[in-house]
Parts: structure tokens; C-alpha cells; sequence
């Protein structure tokens, strides 16, 4: 009896496989070196010397010196310590700008300050997904400490224009954090060219495992500490070492260095003849996001008079999302795709389909021929 097959995995966005040499560069880790790098003996010498050199290659990779990059739990830790400890190291200032389609990681954070009494200032976005620069120049003001937009949304793929709103925050003073999560490894970026004094990196969306993620902070940004302990990642991230992820994550970085635009133009070229085969076989299909301005492996797509959810539904041989919400009884659209101007009707059409390294020509084809007939079935219903 064969085994059933897997579906092609098109959700990269929500998580990576793990590469194999990223697991072969942790297992020593894991097996022989347990030291903690905190001891000065041999044991803690040669962990203490692993995190460092796992340090250099974060810093390699996003432009910045070692000592700027801090490791942390993974994104959400990263997130809430750029926000929070911002806003904690300048009490002075308690105006906060963000957008509407952030991940919740800098959602929650900010409405926890807000409860605190700071203002939050949320910015909208066009019909594109792109943060509207028009509503930034008026909210900025000498009381704004923080301004944090994302990179890339996770769900549209499209772009922030990341480098023209830390200009003009800077210009008052303020602080610019992004949460990289989704373009660090995908496109080619440093933290000058960004401009940003904070940024977060995420390492099971590049290739490391869960549990695992940085920080950059700027040298003389004042970021206060929120977990206190033994003054670990000089003294703003208290805890020992997670030695084994932090190796791994160096190395998806060192990867990433090596060969990312190679790997991902490639997985342009397959995400760009996924959208080409789907929308000249579907009429009305239309694209969710900026059609240049975007991550090179993400494509959302919108059904029309159909839902996402029932498209993925009847197309068992993909792995792929839709950014809506299930419950028992109702079904609603994405925030983010509704935030973009569209009717919820409309939105709740939406499928998101993320490609990765793995992803080859013969899983597009599959991913092609699920579709197209999930879509015959819904048309029929």
C-alpha cells in the first residue's frame, strides 16, 4: 500500500524547512560542545567563541557591526523588545507610529502601550498594501520616540518604504524599527541603507529552526531591557545562550550571503509563471499586493465570487493560506487585504501561495492543475 503523497508546500511565509546544513552546523551543539558560554573554562570558551562568530555572520549579512546584533527567542521577543524598550529607555517622548498591517508581534505591543496612556498613531495603506508616506508627515511631531512599519507584509509580499519613512522620522528625532521578518535571506538590504536603528530578524522564515531570532540595534540607540537576569547579550537580553540555534541561525545567514540571489531569482521565475498559468486560465483573477515592489516568492491572489478558504479546501495537493479568519459559523477576509479598500466580499477570495528553495517547475504544475480544479468545483456550487 503506497503512502499517500505530500502536498506541495507553498506557505514559506508562515515557515521554512530547516536546510541540511544548517542542522549539520547545529549538531555538534546539541551533541558534544553543551558549555555554557558564560563559564571561563574550555567548555565555556569554545560556545562563547561559537555564538561570536554566529554573531559576525548576522552582522555580515545585514550590514551592521557584531556588537549591534542581539540574540533573541525569535521575532515576537525581537519586536517587543525594539518597541517596548524603546519606549521605556524615552519616557519623555509617548507618541508611537505604526500601520495597519502589522504582524501582531508590533500590533499588540503597540495597544499594550496605548492602554499604558502613550499614543499610537496607525498608518493606512494604499490599494497596493503600501504604507501611505501622505499620512506620516503629519502625525510626526517632537513627542514621536518610535516609528515602526515592517519591511514587507507577510501576506501581500509588497514593500515598505522603509528608507523614506526613517528619513523622515529622523528629521524629529525618532527612532525607526522594522521587522524584517519576511525579507531578510529574500532581498538584498542593509541596515544604512534602510536607515533604521532597529531591526528584527526571524530564523524559522529563513531556513533556521523555530525558537531563534536578532535584534539589530543601532550603536547609541537607548533601548531599555525587558527580561532582567545575568546581564546576557551585554546586558539587554538576560538568559543563557541558546548556543545550538544561534550556530544555526548564523548559518542561514552565511547561506543566505552566499546564494540568495541566485536561489531567489529562480523562485521569482516560478512565482511569476505560477500567476501567468492561473490568471490566463481564470478570468477575473486578480493580484493582491504591488506588482513589482514585492517579495520575490510571494503571490496573493484573489478568486473572484469564490472564498480562499473553500479554494484550498478542494485543492488537497497544496499547502497554502489564506490570511482569513475561520470560526465554526463565519468566515471573515483578511485585515490586511481589507485594508487595502476592498469590500469583504471581494477579500474573502483571497489565497496566498509562498514558494521557497525546495519549490520546483514540476510543483507549480501540480500547484497549477489543484488549483484550477478547486476552482471549476467552487464555480459550480
Amino acid at each position: 500500500m503506497s503512502a499517500t503523497p505530500k502536498p506541495v508546500y507553498l506557505d514559506h511565509n508562515a515557515t521554512t524547512p530547516v536546510l541540511p546544513e544548517v542542522v549539520d552546523a547545529m549538531l555538534p551543539w546539541l551533541r558534544e560542545h553543551f558549555g555554557n558560554p558564560s563559564s571561563n573554562h574550555a567548555y565555556g570558551y569554545r560556545t562563547r567563541d561559537a555564538v561570536a562568530a554566529a554573531r559576525s555572520q548576522v552582522a555580515e549579512l545585514i550590514g551592521c557591526q557584531p556588537p549591534e546584533v542581539f540574540f533573541t527567542s525569535g521575532g515576537t521577543e525581537a519586536n517587543n523588545l525594539a518597541i517596548r524598550g524603546v519606549a521605556a529607555a524615552n519616557r519623555e517622548r509617548n507618541h508611537i507610529v505604526t500601520s495597519v498591517i502589522e504582524h501582531p508581534a508590533t500590533e499588540m505591543p503597540c495597544a499594550l502601550l496605548e492602554k499604558q496612556g502613550y499614543e499610537i498613531t496607525r498608518l493606512g495603506v494604499d490599494e497596493v498594501g503600501m504604507t501611505s508616506l501622505s499620512e506620516l508627515g503629519p502625525v510626526l511631531c517632537v513627542n514621536t520616540a518610535l516609528v515602526t512599519v515592517m519591511h514587507a507584509n507577510s501576506e501581500t509580499g509588497t514593500l515598505q518604504p522603509i528608507e523614506n519613512i526613517a528619513a523622515a522620522a529622523h528629521e524629529l528625532g525618532a527612532m525607526v524599527h522594522t521587522d524584517a521578518a519576511q525579507t531578510t535571506g529574500k532581498i538584498a538590504f542593509t541596515v544604512n541603507e534602510l536607515g533604521v536603528d532597529l531591526l528584527s530578524i526571524v530564523g524559522h522564515k529563513m531556513y533556521a529552526p523555530k525558537g531563534i531570532g536578532a535584534l539589530y540595534v543601532r550603536s547609541g540607540t537607548t533601548v531599555a531591557p525587558q527580561l532582567l537576569g545575568g546581564g546576557h547579550e551585554q546586558g539587554l537580553r538576560s538568559g543563557t545562550e541558546n548556543v545550538p540555534y544561534i550556530v544555526a541561525l548564523g548559518m542561514a545567514c552565511e547561506i543566505a550571503q552566499r546564494d540568495a540571489d541566485t536561489a531567489n531569482e529562480r523562485i521569482m521565475q516560478l512565482r511569476d509563471a505560477l500567476w501567468r498559468a492561473l490568471s490566463e486560465a481564470i478570468p477575473g483573477l486578480l493580484l493582491n499586493g504591488h506588482p513589482t515592489l514585492r517579495l520575490p516568492n510571494t503571490l496573493n491572489i484573489r478568486f473572484p465570487g469564490v472564498s480562499g478558504n473553500s479554494i484550498l479546501a478542494n485543492a488537497p495537493e497544496i499547502a497554502a493560506s489564506t490570511g482569513s479568519a475561520c470560526h465554526a459559523e463565519d468566515e471573515s477576509a483578511s485585515a490586511v487585504i481589507r485594508a487595502m479598500g476592498l469590500a469583504e466580499s471581494e477579500a474573502l477570495g483571497s489565497v496566498r501561495l509562498t514558494l521557497g528553495r525546495g519549490t520546483t517547475g514540476a510543483d507549480v504544475d501540480i500547484a497549477v492543475k489543484s488549483l484550477l480544479q478547486a476552482h471549476r468545483i467552487e464555480s459550480r456550487s
